[in-house]
């Protein structure tokens, strides 16, 4: 049985996603397709339009066997910590494949890259070194030292951000001893950063996500989603009067902040280089989530870095919570959200074989990055009205898988 592994964000789920999902199909020629997804906070920092169920629905209704969540210690993370939780999982339940988009499109300057890098490891990490003490980004400093070491070899792009990610997924399968067999897809017509429609039916989250919240309606992106999105997203908001988005929580941010002290601040994941001093200096004169990031940015902090950093303030989670990290970044568990029938029957065939425990209800199952998991679908549920918000904080608890 061919099993292809995919990681994916689906938020909320487009046509594009979906010219992925069948091209991995044809590629790897699958007979079950595993899809490992982010849940309610996603890897840029970002609350997700709609719920983790919302959003498995959609991906069911289209056709993946199985989601399963990232848990949120790897998905609000860089891309190597994401791309390390999401391909433990994969492994674990057997996957023989994985199929990434990317801008490239060919695997095999990716296996290339990550070969080349690996016997350049020493030069590499102390380039890196080298450009963050010029004040940029850790991203951009790992752009330009690949760019200096490379120089002349026709290796890929890892400026572009779905190489950047396929990089590390080849990577994260080499370093762990994966039985797992790298593809990719040529992303089409629409970028990940496109801000604006083409003229074609497929278009970036981002601009889909754009376009919902300036008009504040669904009506205009129906051309750029399947149905089960356009269903999706008009029975989320139908029960629950919002779709999410950070504007709405900041307001919550605002008052963690103003409530903490500094020595609190310093103790939030990926706070740090006196980063505290400078959200605690223009949280309180600033109106929105925007004006907030824009005062607070560097050359040396990415809008992306600062997301995270202010969803973790926001889910107050810790260095200490997040201690075990750096030397172990493989998932403890396995977070089943959702499964068609033939998902049911291959879970069925492997689970004697799956090292991880399958959690399909959080009542009985116990671990700390569970309870991160917890706190951050509480904070992720605030914003809602009452009943809604407190029917979804339970939800989390007594939710068993959904079936489709």
């Amino acid at each position: 049985m061919n099993v292809v592994g995919i990681v994916v964000e689906y938020n909320p789920f487009h046509n594009g996603h979906l010219f992925h999902l069948q091209e991995s199909i044809k590629e790897t020629d699958a007979d079950i397709v595993i899809a490992v997804m982010s849940g309610n906070f996603l890897q840029r920092g970002e609350p997700a339009i709609t719920s983790k169920w919302n959003r498995t629905k959609m991906a069911l209704a289209s056709g993946v066997d199985l989601v399963i969540e990232l848990p949120y210690v790897f998905a609000t993370q860089k891309a190597e910590t994401f791309a390390n939780g999401a391909i433990s999982i994969l492994n674990a339940l057997k996957c023989n494949t994985l199929c990434f988009g990317s801008e490239l499109g060919v695997i095999d300057p990716f296996i290339d890259a990550n070969e080349f890098l690996l016997e350049k490891k020493q030069e590499y990490d102390q380039l890196i070194k080298n450009y963050v003490k010029t004040g940029v980004s850790y991203p951009t400093a790992m752009t330009l030292a690949f760019r200096e070491l490379a120089e002349g070899k026709a290796l890929i792009d890892l400026s572009l951000p779905n190489n950047i990610l396929g990089f590390h997924y080849v990577k994260s399968i080499a370093l762990q001893k994966a039985s797992i067999s790298p593809h990719t897809i040529k992303r089409t017509s629409a970028n990940y950063h496109d801000e604006d429609f083409s003229s074609s039916t497929i278009a970036s989250a981002t601009s889909i996500r754009k376009a919902i919240f300036s008009n504040k309606s669904i009506h205009n992106i129906t051309s750029y989603i399947p149905p089960c999105t356009e269903e999706g997203l008009n029975h989320y908001i139908q029960e629950n009067s919002i779709l999410h988005h950070w504007e709405e929580y900041f307001h919550l941010l605002k008052y963690t902040v103003m409530t903490m002290s500094l020595e609190e601040l310093r103790l939030i994941y990926e706070v740090e280089e006196g980063l505290e001093y400078r959200i605690k200096k223009f949280i309180g004169e600033s109106t929105n989530f925007k004006e907030f990031l824009e005062k607070v940015k560097t050359k040396r902090y990415t809008w992306t870095r600062l997301q995270r950093v202010c969803t973790h303030i926001l889910t107050r989670t810790t260095k200490l919570q997040l201690k075990h990290m750096n030397s172990n970044e493989t998932s403890p568990y396995i977070r089943l959200l959702g499964m068609s029938k033939s998902g049911q029957n291959y879970l069925r065939s492997i689970k004697k074989h799956v090292s991880l425990p399958i959690v399909s209800k959080l009542s009985s199952f116990k671990h700390p990055f569970i309870e991160v998991d917890i706190k951050a679908s509480f904070t992720y549920n605030m914003i809602l009205q009452e009943p809604h918000r407190s029917y979804l904080i339970k939800q989390e608890f007594a939710q068993t898988p959904i079936i489709v």
